[in-house]
């Protein structure tokens, strides 16, 4: 597992060269509380690094709708219509935030592209940091968090002990890190060739490889609105992430087949024992209810565990589109549907 101390500087020497152009990725679903103060958070934060010469003048921000039921879409027009900074993207239904993120970084044309939730939870100040470490020649750059105070002891304790689990299993990732991160242009199109329907990107993205790095940075509450991550799916992403990346679970089932087998072999040795040698053998419940209980549980969850390797293949063969774009807004030519430009066109089938 992957880790940066809290003594790692977040400051990094960068040599002369062009601003680069800077996309800011925001994946949003049912954000209208949050959405207007993290669009106004974002551009004061675009603007201010483009007037110090930190990013090009022609840096954007790309709000996703992921299927959103609230007028969520409707303020991401009229931000796409009033100001060039700001590109709307809308997916024809809900497909999940690793892909809405996901078309979030296909679609973006900066040459660097940072991921953040729309909550803004996550530091702006440590995007310029992740710019000057894209010049410094990182491909990728790695939001983490210094420490975990805003979080319950609950979220504290499953988070670190999910960390731990991880690093049992040999899944290579970033401790204390979700999706803020930067993006350059060449992990981007290695990204791009992952055609797993079964989205992990925290998992994928150390497995680019590219020059890396970390920034450190605080956690903030949330602008607005509430969490549209419950427990449910955060359960859900966590199973994935351990499903998607080891076989470990598979090779326990089969130590836990070896133990099992070798318990009921001592079982049935004793059994016979007390038969043929000894005065003592009363029928009883005991020997037979307890193997029959023992090895039903066993079998259910080696058959859970199981199950879902299998249902990841069952969604992987059907290579059904991980999203699908329905429409981009710009300012300059309105609405684009979804053909209009290179880069939706690639997305409609991009696997």
């Amino acid at each position: 597992m992957r880790s940066c101390s809290a003594g790692e500087p977040t400051q990094v020497a960068v040599p002369n060269r062009v601003p680069v152009k800077l996309s800011i990725v925001v994946p949003c679903y049912n954000e209208a509380e949050a959405l207007p103060l993290a669009a106004l958070a974002l551009e004061k934060l675009v603007m201010d690094l483009v007037a110090r010469g930190r990013i090009a003048n022609d840096s954007n921000i790309w709000l996703v709708d992921d299927g959103s039921t609230d007028s969520t879409w409707s303020l991401i027009e009229a931000l796409a219509k009033k100001s060039d900074l700001f590109i709307g993207v809308k997916l024809s239904r809900n497909s999940g935030h690793q892909n809405a993120l996901l078309a979030g970084l296909l679609s973006a044309d900066g040459d660097a592209v940072v991921s953040i939730d729309a909550d803004l939870q996550d530091d702006l100040g440590a995007i310029e940091a992740m710019t000057m470490a894209y010049a410094a020649g990182c491909q990728i750059v790695y939001g983490v968090r210094r420490a975990r105070e805003t979080d319950t002891r609950f979220k504290r304790w499953t988070a670190l002990s999910y960390y731990r689990l991880l690093r049992a299993f040999g899944v290579d990732i970033v401790h204390n890190h979700a999706d803020f991160r930067l993006l350059g242009r060449d992990a981007i199109s290695a990204l791009a060739s992952y055609g797993e329907v079964n989205l992990f990107l925290r998992g994928i993205i150390p497995k680019l490889g590219f020059r890396s790095t970390c920034v450190l940075y605080d956690r903030h509450e949330r602008i607005a609105g509430t969490s549209k991550y419950p427990l449910r799916k955060m359960i859900g992403l966590a199973l994935n992430g351990i499903t998607s990346f080891s076989p470990v679970p598979l090779r326990m089932i089969a130590g836990l087949g070896g133990i099992v087998c070798l318990f009921s072999f001592a079982m049935t040795v004793w059994i016979l024992s007390v038969r043929l040698f000894t005065h003592r053998a009363v029928p009883g419940w005991a020997s037979t209810t307890v193997p029959i209980y023992l090895l039903g549980g066993v079998q259910l969850l080696c058959l859970g565990i199981v199950g879902e390797y299998v249902a990841k293949i069952y969604s992987e063969t059907k290579r059904r589109p991980r999203f699908i774009i329905e429409g981009v807004q710009r300012r300059k030519g309105a609405s684009e549907t979804q053909g209009a430009t290179p880069d939706a066109s690639r997305l409609f089938t991009e696997r």
